[in-house]
């Protein structure tokens, strides 16, 4: 062993090297450095940026804090402090810090009575801290981050306007990097998929919304992909909430044969079916048509099943008069409400 290459390799990290880690751009790194003073306890040769493990600990604090939507300054000063970052509120549904809607401090009442965490602020800026917590493959900050959005805005807004453009970001993200950094950005899309799947199946308290309920004697809605479709998350949506409004539901996923589907239907006697394609080679134009003609029932008394097809990859195919085609997670529960409702 080379001895005297051991204090340069204890030096610290480069700057290029604790962006990667941190998932922030270099740039990044110096601004905050030049105006939060978070910058290296330490330069090699006078100049160079080494970064000691506590200089990450503080970047990491700042990483945190900013992905819960703590204004940049105040995310600063208490990552320099670290009996200050102690008692900061955990990632809990409602007790995130983050600022106010009507632009008061952080984890304070507002106006409505209610105490606003990371989910009660602007939810865009919620869905860039997902991307950067991906980035970082931050585990632990998705899972609060995702709990509070749903506890603060609900199941159908956190999906909307934080879960689905945290997932086109990262996306983008993927499809402007090179071979290099793209690989990163598969395992930051991956990361943030998983939790926000796990996110759909909890189970969150339900909601009064009326559906149709016994009118439709409890008959369920069926949730499944086009053959050949793998993408699940936006079924995982739908299921979570239909199920938070207490609609019974079978989800059986990706890549259902259309055999099986129509066999499922029989057996089941569902008042709805869902049919999700995101991509238009899985979008059969002939499935819905099939879905729709299954029947079952006494003879002279058949009944068959509303169908919804949804997803881009249904957007080139035009439908049939009696398939209805939801623009959206809210469109989709009404248009199901509508069809529990008789």
């Amino acid at each position: 062993m080379d001895v005297a290459r051991q204090p340069s390799q204890d030096a610290g990290l480069t700057t290029g090297a604790l962006a990667l880690r941190l998932g922030v751009a270099p740039t990044t790194l110096r601004s905050w450095d030049r105006r939060y003073r978070l910058g290296p306890a330490a330069r090699e040769g006078g100049r160079h940026r080494r970064w000691t493990p506590a200089d990450v600990a503080v970047l990491e604090r700042m990483c945190g804090l900013t992905a819960r939507g703590v204004a940049p300054a105040e995310a600063a000063r208490l990552a320099r402090t670290p009996d200050a970052s102690q008692g900061e509120p955990g990632p809990g549904p409602a007790t995130v810090p983050g600022p106010r809607a009507d632009g008061g401090a952080p984890g304070a009442v507002g106006g409505d009575g209610r105490e606003r965490g990371a989910g009660g602020a602007d939810p865009a800026r919620v869905a860039r801290g997902l991307c950067r917590a991906a980035v970082r493959l931050d585990s632990p900050l998705l899972d609060g981050l995702l709990a509070s959005a749903v506890a603060d805005h609900g199941l159908v807004p956190a999906w909307e306007d934080v879960m689905t453009p945290a997932l086109r970001a990262i996306g983008r993200r993927w499809a402007a990097s090179g071979d290099e950094a793209a690989e990163r950005y598969v395992e930051a899309e991956h990361l943030l998929s998983w939790h926000i799947s796990c996110a759909l199946r909890r189970p969150w308290p339900a909601r009064d919304a009326p559906d149709g309920g016994a009118a439709a004697h409890d008959r369920p809605v069926l949730l499944a992909c086009a053959p050949g479709e793998g993408h699940t998350l936006a079924l995982e949506a739908l299921a979570a909430a239909l199920g938070e409004r207490g609609t019974p539901v079978r989800m059986f996923g990706a890549a259902v044969p259309a055999g099986a589907l129509t066999e499922a239907v029989r057996r089941t006697g569902p008042c709805g079916v869902v049919l999700w394609s995101q991509t238009r080679p899985t979008a059969d134009r002939s499935l819905p048509g099939r879905v729709r003609a299954t029947t079952w029932g006494i003879k002279g008394a058949r009944t068959r099943p509303a169908v919804l097809v949804a997803g881009p990859g249904w957007s080139r195919t035009r439908p049939a008069e009696d398939v209805h085609r939801p623009r959206g997670l809210a469109h989709a529960l009404e248009l199901i409400g509508a069809v529990r409702g008789g």
